[in-house]
C-alpha cells in the first residue's frame, strides 16, 4: 500500500475547495522561498511542506520544468525566471490611477479638502489626479493642468525631493512633508508628502490644498499616510514608472 504521511502537508490543510491536490501541493512548496531565504536543498523543502522527499522531488520536478524553480549547481532550489515573468505581467495589470485615486478619495472624505497627485514635468508639474473638496470655497485647479514647480507645497515638495538645495528644501526632506501657507497663491496653502516607486524614486507629491483660513498642521498626518499607501502598494506592485 502506499506510504501515508505521518503529518498532514501545509497543502492539504489549506487546500482549494473543488481544486486538485496535486497542485496545491505543488505551489505549496513556493511558499518555502522567502527573501531571507532564497534556496532550499530537497530535504529542507520536503520538510517544510511535510511532504515526503519522493513526492516534493517530483513536484518540484513540474515546477521546474515550467521555470517557476531552478536547481542551481549546488543542488539546492531557488525561484526560477518565470516568477519574474508573471511578476512583470502582475504589475503591469496595474494603473498609476487605481492606486492614486482611492488614497485621494480617502484623504478628501477625512479631511473635506482637495486632494491631487503632482508629477514633475522638467521646470514645471502636472496635476495627474485630483478629487475636490465638497466645500464651496475651494481652490479650482484641473486635472491636466500644469503649475509652477517653485511656488506651492505640491511644486516645492518635488523640487526638495529631486534634489534642490537650501534651507526650506533641507526642512522639507527632513520633515519628509511640505507645508506651506500663501506660497503661491496668497489666500491659498497647502500640505504635501512624496510618494516612491519600487524601485525608491520619486514618483510624484500627493498634495492637499485648501484656503488658508482653513489651514492646520493638523492635516500633515492624513497626507503622510495617504503617501506612504500609494507608495506602498506602487512597491508591491513593482511599479516604477512616474
Amino acid at each position: 500500500m502506499p506510504r501515508k504521511p505521518i503529518n498532514t502537508s501545509k497543502a492539504d490543510e489549506n487546500s482549494a475547495p473543488g481544486g486538485a491536490s496535486s497542485v496545491d501541493r505543488a505551489l505549496s512548496l513556493l511558499d518555502v522561498f522567502t527573501p531571507e531565504a532564497t534556496s532550499f536543498s530537497l530535504t529542507e523543502i520536503a520538510k517544510q511542506a511535510r511532504l515526503y522527499k519522493s513526492t516534493a522531488l517530483r513536484l518540484l520536478a513540474s515546477l521546474q520544468h515550467k521555470g517557476l524553480v531552478q536547481r542551481k549547481t549546488d543542488g539546492t532550489y531557488s525561484l526560477g525566471p518565470q516568477i519574474a515573468r508573471l511578476h512583470a505581467i502582475y504589475a503591469a495589470s496595474f494603473s498609476l490611477e487605481e492606486i492614486v485615486m482611492p488614497a485621494l478619495r480617502e484623504l478628501m472624505l477625512q479631511t473635506k479638502e482637495s486632494a491631487a497627485f503632482f508629477v514633475r514635468q522638467g521646470e514645471f508639474r502636472l496635476c495627474l489626479y485630483r478629487v475636490d473638496s465638497p466645500q464651496l470655497v475651494r481652490d479650482h485647479i484641473r486635472v491636466g493642468e500644469v503649475l509652477p514647480i517653485d511656488r506651492g507645497a505640491g511644486g516645492r515638495l518635488l523640487l526638495a525631493y529631486s534634489g534642490e538645495q537650501g534651507e526650506l528644501y533641507d526642512r522639507v526632506r527632513k520633515e519628509g512633508i511640505a507645508m506651506l501657507v500663501g506660497d503661491r497663491v496668497p489666500e491659498l496653502s497647502g500640505v504635501s508628502a512624496p510618494v516612491f516607486n519600487a524601485l525608491k524614486g520619486l514618483a510624484g507629491a500627493v498634495t492637499l490644498t485648501m484656503p488658508t483660513a482653513r489651514y492646520s498642521e493638523t492635516l500633515a498626518e492624513p497626507v503622510r499616510a495617504a503617501a506612504m499607501r500609494i507608495s506602498s502598494k506602487l512597491c508591491a506592485t513593482g511599479f516604477s514608472q512616474r
